[in-house]
């Protein structure tokens, strides 16, 4: 619930908040709701959802905006920053009888000034494909519920297609449909296609063509969020059953799996680049799984109730280009010690040794940074930075060093500069299985901040530049361990002190998979050697307390019996409970302290209600709670445009705040 985990008392709603970037302000007049500004009564009713569509015209304002809130569907004209929203005047308005809208989505490749496709996804498991320019509905999908009784929980077009479109249910199927087909008489008749762990692709047996193409069964349980890849090859889905799987959606191939911490996973994203894929759910963290590696690289703790959206912001996002080819870029020696220390060809392949090489040539240094933000239904916003310490752990070393920067340990000296990033925390190195570990510079926070200067960087250079993200909710520890810039070096050494639990997974730092027999040998190695300091002890039995607080707060039975989906709930949960208990500590679910623990930038609560959208757009930021607010955040810089164009004596008053 909204008050869970911190009262409305305590925490005052925000509207400004800062970043390195600068202020976002909340544009009260460039809110949109419901033309009365009534909050709407959410109880029982389906998540408010937005989308938006660009019309190109010529105007130079071809957004357009289409929510959702009870029974009603709005589509309006996206003023954003420029001008204050006019709630008098939508360009279509429904409202539904019997059934709720619970999602939509545009085409962008078919809209324009006259005329726009909408898909409609409804609680009683129809499809509506609508024009709200037109004012015309043109097809009705599932009319007779035939295919799906279930609500529809994502339904998206298919990229790059003018015609095809994909809808999943809380029943954990997913259809493909074609506009052009009907959904004929009778229930389809199935025929299997393609068969994996647990999943299956079925093909609808029919004479002539007829809707659906294909059905997708995936996991037990709804199928919450569905996201295709940007280039469109791939699909994330994650399901009630707290599985992250990701297809090759033409070949119909599982790719890759995650699972969550605990419960079910809610929302996901892919990376601009396709790189990295953000998963967010019930076990209150967003987690970060590598494409390419297909495995968890790091867990965010900020929320302190279930996440419901995650989404990266492609504007603030900085990436190197990844247009080179996919051998090894980097030099010789890079690559056998590479090599001699265990981490294999797989790794040398990575973006890592492309940067090496694009450090040496640019003048630049380099700058690799995700941003990506996440709402949940504490009513809070988090914006996360992922960088390069934690994209790109360091190589072993043969001793233990500190670095306070990737890229300096990493880098040529040819390009005779520091090089700075971000939002860059501190990560311990461990050697894989050269020596003992034997840190004769300390593993505290305090001792790693006082050691940055080896590694090229001046000593506390970054609290200067940068804002200090939020500390854990739960890190009430002395100074050292709650600062921003030593959470990693933190959860780092620890995964190496980890006790016997590590000898499933590898340290996170050397980035070995525990398939390799040396690196689980390794691995034990180090964990006998360094668990003797009584720094990781204390490091050691803060990650215990966190993990009891996560357990006692949010166990699976708690979870399951709160859960909306009420499909086999009983059945389920004994057996979600065994599942979960085997893959926790594997490389599907590493346990907390085997991956890095990332802290937000900011965390703030910024409505009264669960949160149910957060959109990046070029010159704002959107986000909608359950009440049906539409709430604009100008970006840095933007706000002005407003301001200077619009007289709020004359503008519509409401506001969120």
């Amino acid at each position: 619930m909204a008050a869970e985990g911190g009262g409305k008392e305590m925490n005052e709603i925000k509207t400004q908040f800062t970043t390195r970037e600068g202020v976002y302000k909340l544009l009260t007049h460039s809110e949109y709701s419901r033309p009365n500004r009534v909050p709407f009564n959410s109880q029982g009713s389906n998540p408010v959802k937005v989308s938006f569509v660009n019309v190109n015209d010529q105007s130079g304002n071809g957004d357009r905006i289409c929510f959702n809130v009870g029974r009603e569907l709005y589509f309006y004209i996206y003023k954003g920053v420029r001008k204050a929203a006019d709630l008098s005047k939508p360009i279509d308005k429904r409202i539904y009888k019997g059934t709720q809208p619970t999602c939509h989505d545009f085409n962008p490749i078919t809209a324009t000034a006259e005329s726009v496709s909408l898909l409609v996804g409804f609680s009683a498991g129809q499809v509506q494909l609508i024009d709200p320019i037109k004012k015309e509905t043109s097809k009705l999908f599932n009319e007779e519920r035939l295919i799906d009784k279930s609500r529809v929980t994502c339904v998206r077009w298919v990229p790059g297609s003018e015609s095809l479109f994909l809808v999943a249910h809380s029943s954990g199927s997913m259809y493909l449909y074609n506009v052009e087909n009907t959904c004929g008489t009778t229930a389809p008749h199935y025929q299997l296609l393609k068969q994996g762990e647990n999943y299956a692709v079925h093909t609808c047996k029919s004479k002539s063509a007829r809707n659906p193409l294909l059905r997708w069964t995936v996991g037990e349980g709804a199928l919450n969020e569905f996201a295709f890849s940007p280039d469109g090859k791939f699909l994330a889905c994650a399901s009630q059953d707290g599985f992250l799987r990701v297809f090759g959606f033409d070949a119909a191939e599982l790719h890759g799996t995650m699972k969550s911490y605990f419960g079910g996973l809610l929302c996901v994203c892919w990376s601009p680049d396709g790189r990295y894929i953000v998963a967010g759910g019930e076990d209150d963290l967003v987690t970060v799984w590598s494409f390419s590696d297909c495995r968890v690289i790091a867990r965010g703790h900020g929320h302190k109730s279930w996440v419901s959206v995650v989404a990266f912001d492609h504007c603030t996002t900085s990436v190197e280009d990844g247009d080179l080819p996919a051998e090894f870029s980097g030099s010789d020696e890079e690559f056998h010690e590479q090599i001699h220390f265990g981490v294999g060809r797989d790794r040398a392949n990575s973006a890592h040794s492309r940067l090496s090489k694009r450090n040496s040539t640019d003048s630049r240094p380099v700058s690799v940074t995700y941003r990506f933000g996440s709402v949940g239904q504490d009513t809070q916003l988090c914006l996360w930075d992922l960088t390069e310490d934690i994209l790109f752990p360091h190589l072993p070393l043969s001793r233990t060093r500190t670095h306070t920067n990737v890229m300096s340990a990493t880098s040529p000296p040819a390009t005779g500069q520091t090089t700075t990033t971000t939002t860059t925390t501190t990560t311990t190195t461990t050697a894989t299985a050269t020596v003992p570990a034997t840190n004769p510079s300390g593993t505290n926070g305090k001792d790693n901040t006082s050691n940055s200067s080896t590694s090229g960087n001046p000593p506390n250079s970054l609290p200067s530049t940068l804002p200090r993200s939020n500390s854990l909710p739960h890190s009430s520890n002395p100074t050292g361990g709650s600062t921003p810039n030593s959470h990693t070096g933190s959860s780092s050494t620890t995964t190496a002190a980890a006790s016997s639990s590590s000898t499933t997974t590898t340290t996170t730092t050397t980035s070995t998979t525990s398939t390799k027999a040396n690196s689980i040998i390794d691995s034990a190695f180090i964990a006998t050697g360094v668990s003797k300091f009584a720094t990781l002890s204390l490091h050691d039995s803060r990650k215990e307390r966190h993990e009891k607080d996560h357990k006692r707060n949010h166990s699976m039975g708690h979870i399951s019996s709160k859960s909306s989906d009420k499909l086999n709930q009983l059945s389920s949960t004994r057996t979600a409970k065994a599942e979960a208990a085997k893959t926790l500590g594997t490389l599907l679910c590493p346990r907390m302290e085997d991956v890095p623990l990332l802290e937000p930038l900011v965390c703030k609560k910024i409505a009264h209600e669960r949160l149910t959208v957060l959109i990046f757009l070029e010159d704002c930021l959107v986000t909608a709670c359950q009440e049906g607010f539409v709430c604009t955040w100008a970006r840095p810089g933007k706000v002005g445009l407003l301001s200077s164009q619009n007289n709020p004596a004359n503008s519509p008053s409401g506001t969120v705040v």
